[in-house]
């Protein structure tokens, strides 16, 4: 067994020039990688993560303060397989760090002391209803499916395993959940089989994650560099054939914050956080800003269900052939969304159909354009012309608001 260990005195200058800190360790033919973070967690968060001389190992934030990677299993948020011979490196995030400074230490154990801790039994798929069931009105050919596009596990810093974040979105009644866990790719190799005994569509994403902002790449791309500058991620997502959406871009301590030439095309207009206060409007001022033909994306960024909602709150609708992953991505790519609150019946849904906007189950709901132009929807199901003057709905995108303000749902 051979034992590297780290000791830096980290402050607020060191973040300052090297928010990323690598610490380095050699490895030659081991059969197994344990890395052990301890410091005071009182006021600090430094986040914890690991590359190999060839490739991004994994990263698990502040969620964890230990990590094993061996040939065929590794802590959850980290790449098993193959450990190359050369030059590693433990990555430290400098997130918090106190005024003044901090101790941290970093133990490398070769080969790990101990394996990788199982994890809890999958829960058995609940049965009920699905979100598609409600037959919203849709263009021919196609199928409104209800889903999330922001969902974490314990490959971050979710405390559910896939198959338990599965059988809660299931039961919640989605058809489909992209599970978009921070700075990891670890999680891809299990959502096709955690899908099919959940027959839930699992969207392979990740959260690519800074201090000055997130953003989910959606599909199989392969691992997107959070620590390049915020702009490649832009070009290099849609290079691989990905999507690539701003989360939560107005949110109190993770709002977006980099500059950038050119804006993704996706857009996480409507995020938990606006169910503080559905009457808020920062989100239209933002809007006001950005690229007109953005796609527009719902998430409800479940961690855990202690925070008192699960999955789907709010639900994202897509129009598409099928319920493929490949195909649900395309249809969101294309901009064939809605959003709700929820995805149950009786919920009122605002849905585009070519020229058309169509307010279902939503009689005595406001529907709303950009520019605050308001009418009043009659009964269940009612139509206007998008776009139109003011005898139709004005200019998009649009919202159905309650009689007092209350957001109920968007459409492009």
């Amino acid at each position: 067994m051979t034992t590297t260990v780290h000791r830096r005195h980290l402050t607020l200058e060191v973040q300052s020039t090297d928010r990323y800190l690598e610490l380095p360790f050699e490895v030659d033919g081991a059969e197994s990688i344990e890395v052990t973070l301890t410091y005071d967690t009182g006021a600090t968060v430094v986040d914890l993560g690991c590359q190999d001389p060839h490739r991004w190992r994994g990263w698990s934030g502040g969620a964890r303060s230990r990590f094993v990677i061996g040939p065929t299993e590794a802590t959850p948020g980290y790449l098993p397989g193959e450990l190359p011979d050369g030059r590693w490196a433990v990555v430290l995030g400098l997130h918090r760090i106190p005024a003044d400074g901090v101790d941290v230490t970093v133990t490398v154990t070769i080969p790990a002391s101990a394996g990788v801790e199982p994890g809890p039994p999958d829960p058995a798929p609940p049965t009920g209803p699905r979100g598609s069931g409600r037959r919203l009105p849709a263009p021919a050919g196609l199928t409104w499916f209800a889903g999330d596009f922001h969902a974490h596990t314990v490959h971050s810093d979710g405390d559910q395993s896939i198959a338990e974040l599965a059988a809660r979105a299931t039961a919640r009644g989605l058809d489909f959940l992209a599970v978009t866990d921070h700075n990891t790719t670890s999680h891809h190799p299990h959502l096709p089989a955690v899908g099919a005994a959940y027959d839930l569509a699992l969207l392979p994403g990740q959260e690519v994650t800074t201090h000055r902002g997130h953003a989910n790449a959606f599909g199989d791309i392969g691992f997107v560099d959070f620590r390049r500058p915020a702009h490649t991620w832009v070009t290099e997502v849609a290079d691989r054939g990905g999507l690539l959406s701003l989360n939560h871009p107005i949110e109190t301590d993770c709002a977006w914050l980099h500059p950038l030439p050119e804006l993704p095309p996706a857009l996480e207009l409507w995020h938990i956080g606006w169910f503080r206060d559905l009457r808020a409007t920062g989100a239209w001022a933002l809007w006001q800003l950005w690229r007109q033909d953005a796609v527009l994306l719902g998430g409800s960024d479940f961690h855990n269900a202690s925070l008192g909602y699960p999955p789907g709150t709010p639900t994202t609708w897509v129009a598409a052939e099928d319920r493929s992953p490949e195909a649900i991505l395309a249809a969101a790519a294309a901009g064939r969304t809605a959003i709700t609150r929820f995805p149950g019946p009786g919920e009122p849904a605002l849905l585009r159909l070519g020229a058309d906007l169509v307010a279902f189950e939503a009689d005595g709901t406001v529907l709303v354009d950009i520019e605050g132009r308001r009418r009043t929807v009659l009964g269940d199901r009612q139509t206007f012309a998008a776009g139109a003057g003011p005898g139709g709905a004005g200019q998009g995108p649009y919202r159905l608001e309650a009689a007092d303000g209350t957001l109920l749902a968007i459409s492009p």
